[in-house]
């Protein structure tokens, strides 16, 4: 296709031809057959032209939080025999925006590198590239563009506060206080105790002689290493939130504490409404969650609840919500046997609401207010400062 200077060469062109017949002077058009032979030149020059380049990308810091700035080196290398003219690359972010690059020449068997930042706002997963490279002729009437390369994914973790100190957990560690057995449905390397069959358990860990006993299907139950635990309870429900700024602080709330409890040792399960837990997750996998959690209009707490009772390990719990309602309330009496700790993360609850009246230690701000800066207050009457091991 033409580029500007390419139409207003074709332009040029066709008023001086009319000048031409107008006037009768020779050198007009003459002039007006080279523009037009240019522009003849320069879109046969871009449509045979078939370039092979490739781009890789490189993106610092490979762990990204809202708000921050990152980097992306983007190595652009011409696997052709012959130098490529005047080429443009543009490089777009979906939804963040794009950048592009141009250079007067890459040799064959050349790379040339180009950076540029990104400002990552707000959180999500977005998606880099893939790449167009531009060609146009020596004398840029014309122009061709191509799809390059691939795409990389850019993962933008929800903002996280810095916290000190964290819960005392009630596990079989002595230094937090140990009050009952965590058990395994792993394996481990004692024989504990046995329970009832669920469905889904292995039917190697039958024990036969109880359960020809009993008459029912007896499950051996194992010990497993202490390893402190935690639960962070992210409540989805839009009708929680007065508004969107309200959720999103909630989400900067929960993926601070989940990077807090990360750091400090325990082992940490974050449920943001899905059917059942995945436990030992790792860390980026739970953040790219919290990077793309969005409001759910209509969600049952409770019944959710329940199905975390059968899929969660016990621990800490830590609800982060916007205004508490009974169905909240509910679902942590459902869930305080297996998580005999528990603190709130409220958001726009004037003295964390019911929670705060049930005796447990609520966090409350308001959207403008700091994570960190409630935890610092909350940390001195409730909350240990040994580490997990």
């Amino acid at each position: 296709m033409l580029t500007d200077r390419g139409w207003a060469a074709a332009g040029a062109g066709l008023a001086l031809t009319a000048l031409w017949a107008a006037l009768g002077e020779l050198e007009l058009l003459i002039t007006a057959l080279l523009l037009f032979i240019g522009i003849a030149v320069g879109l046969a020059y871009v449509r045979i032209s078939r370039p092979r380049v490739s781009i890789v990308r490189q993106i610092n810091p490979s762990l990204v939080y809202e708000g921050d700035q990152a980097v992306v080196e983007a190595t652009i290398t011409n696997n052709g025999r012959f130098r490529i003219l005047n080429p443009t690359v543009e490089d777009e972010v979906g939804g963040l925006g794009s950048a592009r690059f141009h250079a007067s020449s890459i040799k064959a068997n050349e790379s040339v590198v180009a950076n540029y930042q990104i400002v990552c706002r707000p959180r999500g997963i977005y998606t880099v590239g893939p790449a167009v490279l531009v060609l146009h002729d020596p004398f840029r009437f014309a122009r061709r563009g191509s799809i390059v390369g691939g795409s990389d994914r850019l993962v933008v973790y929800p903002e996280v506060e810095r916290l000190t100190g964290f819960p005392v957990v009630r596990g079989r560690d002595p230094a937090v206080h140990a009050s009952r057995p965590e058990f395994s449905h792993r394996g481990g390397e004692d024989f504990y105790t046995i329970r009832e069959y669920r469905t889904g358990d292995d039917l190697r860990r039958v024990h036969w002689p109880t359960s020809a006993k009993r008459d029912q299907l007896m499950i051996r139950q194992l010990e497993t290493p202490w390893q402190s635990q935690a639960l962070v309870m992210l409540d989805v429900r839009s009708s929680a939130y007065s508004s969107p700024a309200a959720f999103e602080k909630a989400v900067k709330g929960a993926a601070s504490v989940t990077s807090h409890l990360f750091g400090s040792g325990f082992e940490t399960s974050v449920w943001t409404g899905a059917i059942a837990l995945n436990p030992g997750e790792p860390y980026a996998k739970i953040m790219e969650t919290l990077a793309v959690v969005r409001p759910i209009s209509a969600f049952d707490v409770v019944a959710a609840a329940s199905r975390l009772q059968k899929s969660g390990r016990g621990g800490a719990l830590i609800i982060v919500t916007g205004r508490p309602d009974a169905d909240l309330l509910t679902a942590h009496r459902l869930l305080s046997r297996d998580y005999p700790s528990t603190i709130a993360l409220t958001v726009s609850s004037p003295d964390g609401g019911a929670f705060h009246q049930l005796g447990i230690v609520t966090l409350d701000v308001e959207t403008d207010q700091s994570w960190a800066a409630a935890w610092l207050t909350a940390s001195n009457p409730s909350w240990s400062t040994v580490s997990a091991g």
